[in-house]
């Protein structure tokens, strides 16, 4: 029997001696970095990979039929439609090649089809484009880079402040945050910390404290978000914990754009309560982000008014965007499937209930 036939029929593994390339994956929304990095990886693999260029969805799963497994990136959507066509057409895994889950129905995905993910890839190259987007929006490269290209030396409006000193709320202490921590060190700032579960041994060893939120709202010059989207951190920052911040307070999200409650943003930043805002990520991205629409109208009024701030700067979902963090995103998603095919072992299987990939309780559908 094949593998594509062991996988179809769901009565064995996939031996050694079966080919690989028999296995079948359907990648979607596949783009031209995708492909390449995945095509390097899979020399070592061998798989038969068809890459769609359109995203998942309930239109598009259809697609997937004929396969045995899906590759699906952050702005896919899989919802119980979605499931439901691929388990119709025998899809046996969702391999997720991102950290994110927020984009499949993690409850109705249990006991229909297995789900892994890649946890970590570049923690540093996420915490790196954090340092970056703060440096940008403070000492305003962004509007130097358009002025000197327009022979325009003049640096009035320019100013910005010594990051030495000033207070940097960090929420979340995961790998990124750590990292981002360790980078902020460099530059002699005062970093207090919120996490769920402090780590207080790195607390003490890197020279931090940790407080409640209330306390960082209150004493952050700039805030970063480096937490999971739960039900407990949805619009964590809203129109009431904005109002316990600093005057001209920057916030920077690159973690999940639904951190944020966009448009109670907005209306601190034309208030001028929030003095920056720079942004990796936004609530309703999937429609937008990765893609190109530079000759075309935003139909979103609220992301289109956020492109209006001059202190504002948006990047497009890329802080996770380097040579080495997409290398690692292809091996490991690729290794993802070669453990369940040869195994039937669901290394990186996210939770269905917590979501964590490292949940002890997963198989059982349960969670801490």
């Amino acid at each position: 029997m094949e593998a594509a036939e062991r996988l179809a029929a769901g009565n064995g593994i996939v031996k050694e001696g079966d080919v690989m390339n028999d296995v079948n994956i359907a990648f979607f929304d596949a783009k031209p970095y995708d492909i390449k990095s995945f095509n390097e990886i899979n020399i070592d693999y061998n798989f038969n990979i068809k890459y769609f260029e359109n995203k998942l969805n309930p239109d598009t799963a259809i697609q997937a039929k004929g396969y045995n497994i899906v590759c699906a990136f952050v702005n896919d959507t899989i919802s119980k439609n979605v499931i439901d066509t691929l388990k119709m057409n025998d899809i046996k895994l969702i391999a997720l090649r991102c950290a994110g889950y927020n984009n499949i129905d993690l409850q109705y995905a249990y006991k229909r089809i297995h789900t892994v993910r890649v946890p970590a890839y570049s923690p540093y190259a996420i915490a790196e484009h954090t340092m970056a987007l703060i440096l940008t929006l403070n000492r305003k490269i962004h509007k130097a880079y358009y002025r000197t290209r327009d022979n325009n030396f003049n640096i009035n409006g320019l100013v910005g402040f010594d990051l030495h000193n000033k207070t940097v709320g960090v929420i979340g202490t995961g790998k990124i945050g750590k990292i981002f921590i360790n980078i902020l060190k460099g530059f002699g700032v005062n970093i207090l910390a919120y996490d769920l579960y402090p780590d207080n041994d790195f607390a003490k060893k890197v020279g931090f404290k940790y407080v409640d939120l209330d306390t960082m709202y209150k004493e952050s010059d700039i805030i970063s978000l480096h937490c999971p989207l739960t039900s407990e951190t949805y619009h964590l920052i809203n129109k009431k914990s904005i109002n316990k911040m600093k005057n001209h307070v920057m916030i920077i999200n690159t973690g999940r754009g639904q951190l944020i409650n966009t448009q109670d943003l907005i209306d601190a930043l034309k208030k001028s309560k929030v003095g920056y805002a720079g942004l990796d990520v936004y609530e309703e991205e999937s429609e937008y982000f990765f893609e190109d629409y530079s000759n075309q109208i935003l139909d979103d009024d609220v992301l289109a008014r956020l492109l209006t701030f001059p202190n504002v700067i948006i990047t497009s979902h890329q802080g996770f965007f380097t040579h080495e963090a997409l290398k690692t995103i292809a091996q490991t998603t690729l290794e993802n499937i070669k453990k369940y095919i040869f195994s039937n072992e669901l290394n990186n299987e996210v939770c269905y209930k917590c979501g964590n990939s490292e949940c002890k309780k997963k198989t059982e559908g349960k969670c801490f």
